[in-house]
């Protein structure tokens, strides 16, 4: 056993220091096999001027799947990964900065915060949802300090994912020490250290396998034990990509410290969060979400499969407001003048890469007197209603904590409450489009999908420099301004898509991170339905607009997938081989650092069209009826493309007739690069469309209009005016992808084509490709319109430089160059990447 153990430890060690960071496969060093977070307490200072979040971690553990059978190290149990055999090489040693925290402990003076007393008033709602109830960490610290070389060779090594952090200290927790905790041991009498051990780790134990129902208790007594005292440090050392922790002597998990405490910095340039300001020119900051995720905020555990619940408390300047995954509706405290500090918790297990922040000056945008019109297609709300009183007679299939599908009131819940936060200036544009689609929204997914979730939704519109249009978290959605512009289409579209990861993204998530397919290809899928149920649009218009947008992804796919490696063009990487690890837990996410990737819609577009070749081929209500049962069974789990695909084709054997099986849409869809098969003989279909046939209408039109204006007719003008239809923005997107085909468009056409659309008014998608078409003609006078959406809509501008680039011409590689300039310092890294591979 011991060999096994030495060989596993010199694997992660030859992960750890092999893997260069500039590379793009992204290493997963926790090893939760041997030790599983289950709950995280933060508590953090957040300073804007040096920019830095400075604080403490307290995880809670369990042993891992590799040692929760055997007994004594003889007997076969998990052992040690010998630091010995390992020999990191740590880029920051071990310290012990005693002088710093006691600094900062005084400076701050938290240590004597009341936490929520035991056997509190019950504050949850009937729907379950949780109000604040405000708590703080304590701090202390122990003297010890030990010497990272002097330990024996078979000590148990303990690694978490962290990177772009300075780890200050690391200690032990003595949760026995805690008032009242005496319920959680077997033993009142102690005799010896060892005894004093176990008895430490039985009342984590005890702690994290409370029932469901008693989740308040659990909180309070979380809260009461990371405030506890030191019980001596513990060794560590870093790594590009990890920190690693021991206790001399201690040679197994069992043994280790089910609690400890972190004491940490991030650091400036940390990859996981984003100092920047807002549209209003006030400081913010924000977690990025992938490709690091959290561990440049927090040491943890990135793996999908460290599913923990957490609890943050925030303290900031009183001007700032903390938005962030959590149950609750954070009311702030004030601490002392100027000061304030906000709590936040979650009592459903996910990912640690799913937790996320944002703190700025943010307004809440409220709804004036009258209240929004929520509508429901009836349809969808009668044959659904009827299906959750069945579901919710099932049991749920995941670990034990409050669950809303098993809540009646939660369940028939059409509309969970609901803010709206942006910077002061776009408060107006907010107020006027996204608080009456929200609820509409959130109306439409429940009546597609049923219960809510998350108890609660916070939307967030976040500053310029997102490289994205939105992103999903726990409770919380970011939205690009991008969205706020030419209309409710564009803002309609993403929100329904970000609604939608609360079922598959987060509810339910990809056991393996290389999966994206089963996230982002079921909420692109999901958004169509759910904006047609938000708008209530009959059955056959619904079904245009939807063969419109497939259309339109489908060139967007072709388009990827000539221009882009093959590899990369792949929806299960990992093949056969998905969803494995390694003995101690730890993986390589496979291009997972790659900066072009966050760009590329392959996963996006390929699941989608998987999903609906599937209910085009079983029936639009029998397939949403099989959703609804998926949702029910697995939320609250991870999942493979398998479990998926299995499960569909016993609930609907019949498909199994018709040649449908799990190896073939494998192979078809998700192992193999290009465009599927089945695709290409569908894709000839969506011309036929009503409305994209008025959109080829339109272009022959303008083609006509060009090549008069080119032969410079003398007719009157008035002669030459030709009647244009009104277009939907889906229908403007394709009208202009298909003149971008054209060689030529004259100066007359463009002008034409710009005052007809009114194309400077339209919302972004149509207005990118308005830029292509300047672009391409040198259309100088409009230049400005390119650096306006260069610097306000920077998460779909990126390929814009390329286009400036390309035709070599002087004007607009210096637009291009004077652009990147004014943005660089605020772009994420991985837009800033591609584009300075573009520009030089």
């Amino acid at each position: 056993m011991t060999e096994n153990l030495q060989s596993c430890c010199l694997a992660n060690w030859n992960m750890e220091m092999k893997l260069d960071p500039a590379k793009d496969d992204l290493p997963l060093m926790a090893n939760t096999r041997h030790m599983l977070v289950k709950h995280y307490v933060l508590d953090l200072d957040v300073d804007f001027k040096s920019q830095v979040i400075e604080g403490t971690v307290v995880l809670f553990f369990e042993p891992g799947s590799r040692c929760k059978k055997g007994g004594s190290a003889g007997e076969g149990a998990c052992l040690s990964q010998s630091y010995e055999t390992c020999k990191i090489r740590a880029s920051e040693p071990c310290h012990s900065p005693v002088r710093n925290v006691s600094a900062r402990s005084s400076k701050t003076g938290y240590n004597d915060f009341a936490v929520c007393a035991k056997g509190e008033k019950d504050t949850s709602d009937k729907n379950g949802n949780h109000s604040n109830g405000e708590q703080a960490s304590g701090i202390s610290s122990s003297k010890n300090c030990c010497d990272i070389e002097n330990h024996g060779s078979e000590d148990f090594l303990l690694v978490l994912d962290c990177c772009d952090l300075s780890v200050l200290k690391v200690e032990e927790v003595d949760v026995a020490a805690v008032s009242g905790i005496e319920k959680f041991t077997r033993s009142a009498k102690l005799t010896d250290a060892e005894e004093l051990r176990n008895r430490r780790n039985q009342i984590v134990h005890e702690l994290v396998t409370l029932p469901a129902d008693h989740w308040r208790e659990q909180l309070y007594y979380y809260t009461r034990c990371s405030q506890a005292p030191g019980c001596g440090e513990l060794l560590f050392s870093t790594g590009p990509w990890s920190l690693m922790i021991r206790k001399a002597e201690v040679q197994a998990p069992r043994d280790f410290p089910h609690a400890i405490r972190i004491w940490y910095k991030t650091k400036p340039e940390g990859r996981s969060v984003t100092w920047t300001t807002d549209q209003s020119s006030r400081p913010c900051v924000y977690t990025m979400g992938s490709p690091i995720n959290n561990r440049a905020l927090f040491p943890c555990q990135e793996p999908p499969v460290a599913m923990s619940t957490w609890q943050t408390t925030v303290r900031t300047a009183s001007c700032f407001v903390v938005l962030m995954s959590g149950e609750n509706s954070a009311e702030p405290v004030q601490l002392q003048e100027g000061l304030l500090s906000w709590y936040y918790y979650v009592t459903m297990p996910m990912p640690a890469s799913t937790f996320t922040i944002a703190i700025g000056c943010w307004t809440e945008v409220k709804q004036e007197s009258h209240t929004a019109d929520v509508r429901t297609n009836n349809e969808f709300s009668s044959l659904f209603s009827r299906a959750d009183l069945r579901l919710i007679e099932e049991s749920c299939g995941h670990v034990a904590y409050p669950c809303r599908f098993q809540n009646p009131a939660a369940s028939s819940q059409l509309v969970i409450p609901h803010r709206v936060f942006a910077p002061w200036c776009l408060k107006d544009r907010c107020a006027e489009i996204l608080l009456e689609l929200i609820p509409q929204c959130l109306s439409a997914a429940h009546a597609t999908l049923g219960t809510h979730p998350f108890s609660r939704l916070d939307v967030l519109i976040v500053p310029s420099n997102f490289s994205s249009l939105g992103m999903a978290s726990p409770h919380i959605i970011f939205l690009s301004q991008s969205v706020l512009t030419g209309g409710s289409h564009l803002c309609g579209t993403r929100l329904c898509h970000e609604i939608a990861h609360a079922w598959f993204g987060l509810a339910i998530g990809a056991r393996d991170w290389t999966e994206e397919w089963i996230s982002e290809g079921f909420a692109t899928y999901l958004e169509d339905v759910f904006w047609a149920v938000a708008q209530q649009l009959p059955h056959d218009e619904a079904r245009e607009q939807q063969e419109l947008k497939a259309l339109l992804r489908w060139r967007r796919l072709r388009d990827e997938v000539q221009n882009s490696e093959e590899e990369l063009q792949v929806l299960r990487p990992n093949k056969e081989n998905t969803g494995e690890v390694s003995e101690s837990g730890t993986c390589i996410i496979k291009h997972g650092l790659n900066a072009e990737k966050v760009f590329m819609q392959v996963h996006y577009l390929k699941g989608y069209f998987l999903l609906q070749s599937l209910a085009k081929r079983i029936g639009e209500a029998t397939y949403f009826e099989f959703l609804r049962k998926f949702v029910q069974k697995f939320h609250g789990q991870l999942i493979l493309s398998q479990d998926f695909l299995y499960m569909l084709l016993e609930d609907i054997p019949e498909q199994k007739g018709y040649g449908l099986s799990v190896e073939n849409i494998i192979q078809a869809w998700l192992d193999t690069s290009g465009i599927p098969k089945p695709l290409l003989e569908e894709c000839q279909t969506w011309d036929q469309c009503r409305l994209v046939q008025q959109v080829n209408d339109e272009v022959i039109k303008w083609i006509q209009v060009n090549q008069r204006a080119r032969k410079r007719s003398k007719r009157k003008r008035r002669q030459d005016e030709v009647a244009f239809q009104k277009l939907l923005p889906d229908q403007l997107v394709l009208l202009l992808e298909s003149l971008l085909e054209e060689k030529t468009l004259c100066l007359r056409t463009l002008q034409c084509l710009e005052k007809t659309y009114h194309l400077d008014e339209q919302d972004a998608e149509v207005r990118h490709r308005w830029c292509e078409l300047v672009v391409k003609h040198k259309y100088t006078t409009r230049y400005a319109h390119i650096e306006k959406f260069l610097q306000e809509d920077q998460a779909m501008g990126v390929y814009l430089y390329g286009e400036l680039m390309v035709n070599e011409d002087a004007k607009q590689q210096e637009l291009a160059y004077k652009c990147f300039a004014a943005t660089q310092k605020q772009m994420d890294v991985s837009s800033a990447k591609v584009v300075a591979e573009m520009l030089f």
